[in-house]
């Protein structure tokens, strides 16, 4: 299946996601109750961006909706755990919101792509 073309550039977007949730995790003081939402965190906000390379590379229509899918509710999974971390570190809560703002916009592409697939696949 041919690349999905859009106006987003979502490889780059969703890299440099995963990306900047690693250098923000870099700089925590890592505790009992931090090190697990941290390591919960990176895991779901870099999934987004490698399940959108292989949405990509997605052998049919079907399979590339499932994969897109999956990086809408890894998305989700994200913001929540940008909120546990908030909890956690007050003191980073603006650069989190922000990262929260960018996950929500994702969310929103993602669930945008996923609905116009819907509607291709059922006429």
């Amino acid at each position: 299946m041919t690349q999905f073309s859009n106006k987003y550039d979502l490889e780059e977007r969703t890299a440099k996601f995963g990306e900047a949730v690693i250098v923000l995790c870099k700089a925590i003081k890592q505790d009992f109750i931090t090190r697990s939402i941290i390591d919960q965190l990176v895991r779901s906000a870099t999934s987004v961006g490698a399940n959108y390379m292989e949405a990509n590379g997605a052998s049919s229509k079907k399979d590339f909706r499932n994969k897109i899918f999956i990086c809408k509710k890894e998305v989700q999974e994200t913001k929540h755990w940008l909120r546990m971390l908030v909890k956690c570190v007050p003191e980073l809560s603006e650069e989190l919101k922000k990262l929260w703002k960018e996950a929500q916009e994702l969310t929103m592409i993602f669930q945008k792509i996923t609905s116009s697939l819907n509607e291709k696949l059922t006429n």
